[in-house]
Order: C-alpha cells, then sequence, then structure tokens
C-alpha cells in the first residue's frame, strides 16, 4: 500500500533554487519561518546553472507540492525556471530579482548577470577562513596565550550561548575567542589583561539558565543533582559574572530570549562603535 506524502500528512516543503550556494535563500527562509508554527521540511539545490537543472528542480517541487524560493541572477535560467514552474503548477518567489530590478533601475546601471559572485575567492573569503579557525582554536577557554589576537572574545558562565556566538561570529570574519566562567576558579591574566573593549560579559535570565542546564544534563543522561543545576548556586554564578564584567569594565550583553544572530548584531554594534 502506498505511503501518504509529506504534503498530505499536514507537512509543507520549501525548495531553495540557487545558483550559488543557497545559503543566503536559505537564511532568509527561515528566518520567515520562525513566524509560523508549522512542521515543514527544507531541501537545497545549490549551483544550478542551466536550464535542465531547472526542469529536475522543479519537477521535485512539483512531486512534493513545495514552494519554490529562488535566487538565480541569470535572466535565462530564472526565465527557465519560471516557465517550468507555470506550466506545473508549482508557486515560486524570486528573492533577487526584483531587488536587482530597483537597485538597477536607481543606480541607472545595467547588473551583470553573473552569478556566483557572492560567493567568489576573495581576500574577506579568506579572512573568514581564518577566523573560523581561530573561533575552533580558541573555543572553551582553549590557547589562551594567543587570546589577544582575537577581535572579540567571549566571556560567561556554562550555557550563554559562548560558542554558537564565536562560530556565528567567525564567520562574518570576526577573530573570536571564548572562555568559561568556572565556579571557584579564578579567570586568567590572558583573559584579565585583555584590552577591555574587546571583552563582552554574556548573562541570561536566572530561570532561563537553570532549564538550559537541566536540559543538558538530562541530554548527557547525568545526574541532575548537583551545584550545575542548583537554583542558589546559579543564582551566585550569575551575580559573580556581573560583578566581574564590572571590574574588568567588560560590556554586559543579557542574551535571554534572543536569537544568536540578535545578539551578534548588538556585540557588532559595540564593537563598531568601540573602534570608532
Amino acid at each position: 500500500m502506498d505511503q501518504p506524502s509529506e504534503a498530505a500528512r499536514g507537512r509543507s516543503e520549501v525548495i531553495v533554487i540557487s545558483d550559488g550556494t543557497g545559503d543566503t535563500a536559505t537564511a532568509a527562509v527561515k528566518a520567515v519561518m520562525l513566524q509560523f508554527q508549522a512542521d515543514w521540511k527544507l531541501r537545497v539545490f545549490g549551483g544550478i546553472r542551466h536550464e535542465s537543472e531547472v526542469r529536475r528542480a522543479i519537477d521535485q517541487a512539483a512531486g512534493a507540492n513545495a514552494l519554490v524560493v529562488f535566487s538565480l541572477v541569470d535572466k535565462r535560467v530564472a526565465g527557465a525556471l519560471l516557465r517550468e514552474a507555470g506550466a506545473r503548477g508549482v508557486p515560486t518567489v524570486d528573492l533577487l530579482g526584483s531587488l536587482i530590478s530597483k537597485v538597477a533601475q536607481h543606480l541607472h546601471a545595467e547588473p551583470r548577470h553573473q552569478p556566483g559572485l557572492l560567493h567568489a575567492f576573495s581576500d574577506e573569503y579568506f579572512e573568514r577562513i581564518d577566523a573560523v579557525e581561530f573561533a575552533v582554536r580558541h573555543d572553551d577557554g582553549a590557547n589562551l596565550e594567543t587570546l589577544f589576537e582575537a577581535d572579540i572574545v567571549l566571556v560567561g558562565v556554562s550555557r550563554t550561548s559562548k560558542t554558537p556566538l564565536s562560530m556565528y561570529l567567525a564567520q562574518r570574519g570576526y577573530k573570536t575567542g571564548n572562555v568559561p566562567l568556572v565556579p571557584s576558579v579564578e579567570p586568567s591574566k590572558a583573559l584579565t589583561e585583555l584590552d577591555p573593549r574587546k571583552v563582552y560579559g554574556l548573562v541570561v535570565d536566572h530561570a532561563t539558565l537553570l532549564t538550559l542546564r537541566i536540559n543538558r544534563l538530562k541530554e548527557l543522561r547525568a545526574s541532575p543533582h548537583s551545584s550545575y543545576t542548583d537554583s542558589d548556586s546559579v543564582e551566585l554564578e550569575l551575580r559573580r559574572a556581573r560583578k566581574l564584567f564590572r571590574q574588568q569594565r567588560w560590556r554586559t550583553i543579557d542574551i535571554t530570549g534572543r536569537a544568536v544572530e540578535e545578539t551578534a548584531a548588538r556585540i557588532l554594534d559595540l564593537y563598531q562603535a568601540a573602534l570608532g
């Protein structure tokens, strides 16, 4: 007996079609889907440069009753996609076409319509690679002897999103290290002697932190009965962290209820202002 399709079971699907990696369109789709409480699936078709590849992707979309979000700068390939989608009844969203058109009108210039420019090899690309490698080497307090080379250093108690933030900022090209605050252990001089303008102290609401830690122990199948998840101990850790941040003149960033992208944007605003 045939199994019902995901669409028939109420699971929506979005297909991203891009002439590059699809990262830009994927990020846009994920940001939009956060606004909906829906069970959905994402598929990405990257490196689409020919009409035959478009037909294959649209065929997949038609079979899954999916919405297609595309970012194609080659007008010929984009036109082929729209024709094929129209013939198959597949709904589409052109992520770049209208924006390119508006910018062209504003600049009174003709766009190049050349795929892959965003991810072409450049000095900026290699800087991002270096930043990611730096973040990996300086994650969770590692290699403190070279922490001074960082653009940004994140400090906080356990479960304050230090690693995800470090990796996100590294993807933006900023060499980022992160150092955990451990109860009963004094911070290293390698940290406290840094320029305070590059150090950011992360805090979070007590109840949120307690929940994060309890869930972490469940994932690890560890005993939930420890100072790590003791309410009074957690509160004390946060108070000591805030005191340290004030003493060291580090900017305090409250991550409560914020996505990694939002926290990173706040840090970068402060970072640029400090440079300025």
